[in-house]
Parts: C-alpha cells; sequence; structure tokens
C-alpha cells in the first residue's frame, strides 16, 4: 500500500523496456563511455591538426635540406648568408643596416625632457 506510485512506473518500464534500453545504451556510446563519440571526435581533430603540423615540418625539412646541399657546394651562398644573416662583411667594404623600426618623434621628445 505505501508503494502506490511504483505500480505505474513499472507499467511505464515495461511498455517502453526497449526504447529505455535504447537510450539509455545510446547515451553510454556517446556521452559516458572512456572511448565515447565526442572524444572520438576530438582526437580526430587532434590528429587533423598533428598531421598539418607534421606537413609543415616536412616542407621546412625538405626547404633546409635543399639550402644545406646549396651550403655545401656553393662557398658564394655561404658568403651570401653570413652577410644577410650575420652582417658579416669583407676587409674592403662598409655596411649600412637600413631599420623600419624607427622611433617617432614623439619618443625622441620623451627621453630629451
Amino acid at each position: 500500500m505505501q508503494f502506490k506510485f511504483l505500480k505505474p512506473l513499472g507499467r511505464i518500464i515495461s511498455r517502453y523496456k526497449y526504447t529505455i534500453t535504447i537510450v539509455v545504451c545510446t547515451a553510454i556510446v556517446v556521452f559516458l563511455d572512456e572511448n565515447s563519440f565526442l572524444r572520438r571526435l576530438e582526437y580526430n581533430f587532434q590528429i587533423r591538426d598533428l598531421k598539418a603540423e607534421i606537413e609543415k615540418y616536412n616542407t621546412e625539412y625538405e626547404r633546409d635540406s635543399i639550402r644545406l646541399y646549396e651550403l655545401k657546394g656553393n662557398p658564394k651562398a655561404i658568403t651570401k648568408v653570413a652577410r644577410e644573416r650575420y652582417f658579416m662583411k669583407a676587409d674592403d667594404e662598409d655596411i649600412f643596416v637600413l631599420s623600419d623600426d624607427g622611433e617617432t618623434n614623439d619618443n625622441k621628445d620623451e627621453k630629451t625632457k
């Protein structure tokens, strides 16, 4: 007599037992499982990002390999790199470095005050 509310609940469960089972199993597979559908999507996004990064590093490696082969075979290429990157010069020449990072007039006025 105390559990009158269980009788209609039992009828609902017995009537829709397959639907309830399918909904619960689907919820477990999609959300709660260790290998859930959401985690698989997340892993697929990570894999896509990592493949793009691998491709970037492969192209960078190929470019650097070509550059290294060029440097090993051509002494003029070594001097070109030394001049461009490290601002080295020959004994009889002067180098002028032009920069676009010039200070504005406002900054010069503040420093003199």
